[in-house]
């Protein structure tokens, strides 16, 4: 049990800091907050994705780029584009990693007010720290895990970040159904969205990027991330932006 209660708290923790900080917060500016706030989020980001950690910056630009190139030849991931599944999360991992080293240059509209903070990232985005962090996880294995089942369970706390990505980057533009009429594939992959955090309902993010609530379109689309980001605007932590009409 202690081992599924790990993952569950590892997957919805690493997953709220993903729509939260990296797409809502990076990409999209729908709020925002202090520069405290925004460093300790940084370092929440880093404990609840551990080993995969992905920095705010490379995630930000990336994920701008897709939305402005969506399921044509210059997105950075497309199921119209990319084979299989494997192939499109190993050019997107090339294309983060050369965004976040800055080896490519990137048009300047991709890059205004992107969060970078280059001294942790450094450290948190090193071979060092993701393989202290995969040694903790193994290390909790060992005391915790009562099945050898369990041990199957591994390569997912490994891999969490990529794995989320994977869901939405290739499932959402395959499956699910529309609200909306988009130039592109994208689809809502659940229509309540559990798994996701409010991730899933991706043709409506597409059609309206800036709109912080990703549900809302009906009844049942629930947004778990904007309602906790309601609550977080209410107490002052962040201030969540007017929707433009």
């Amino acid at each position: 049990m202690a081992i599924i209660i790990f993952i569950l708290i590892l997957w919805y923790g690493g997953l709220f800091f993903q729509t939260f900080f990296l797409h809502r917060y990076a990409a999209h500016q729908t709020f925002t907050m202090s520069k405290f706030a925004e460093r300790v989020t940084f370092v929440l980001t880093w404990i609840f994705q551990g080993s995969s950690y992905l920095s705010a910056y490379g995630y930000g630009i990336i994920h701008r780029i897709h939305h402005a190139y969506a399921d044509t030849d210059k997105d950075p991931h497309s199921p119209k584009y990319d084979k299989s599944l494997f192939g499109m999360m190993w050019k997107t991992k090339c294309i983060y990693q050369d965004i976040n080293k800055e080896k490519i240059v990137v048009d300047d509209k991709f890059l205004v007010n992107v969060p970078q903070w280059k001294s942790f990232d450094l450290f948190a985005s090193s071979m060092i720290s993701r393989v202290l962090w995969g040694i903790a996880y193994v290390a909790f294995f060992y005391f915790f895990a009562t099945a050898w089942w369990q041990w199957l369970l591994l390569p997912v706390i490994f891999l969490m970040a990529p794995i989320h990505g994977a869901i939405i980057n290739w499932f959402a533009h395959i499956y699910g159904y529309v609200n909306f009429n988009v130039k592109d594939t994208s689809k809502n992959l659940l229509p309540f969205d559990f798994l996701m955090m409010g991730e899933a309902y991706h043709n409506n993010h597409h059609k309206h990027s800036g709109n912080p609530n990703f549900g809302g379109v009906r009844w049942y689309e629930v947004d778990p991330t904007y309602i906790i980001m309601r609550l977080l605007h209410s107490f002052g932590i962040i201030q969540i932006k007017k929707i433009r009409a």
